[in-house]
């Protein structure tokens, strides 16, 4: 066949984001929250706190 003929292809979809992947960062970030506050009242804080 010719080169210059149109080829009429269905698109890629593109890639759906993960939800999963997305509540277990929120989910990482929550428990590094809370271990950054214990570590600061465990070692750094004033003992009077």
């Amino acid at each position: 066949m010719s080169d210059n003929v149109i080829k009429f292809r269905k698109p890629v979809p593109p890639k759906q984001p993960r939800p999963g992947l997305r509540k277990l960062v929120v989910a990482l970030c929550v428990v590094a929250a809370f271990a950054l506050a214990w570590a600061y009242f465990a070692f750094i804080a004033p003992g009077g706190l």
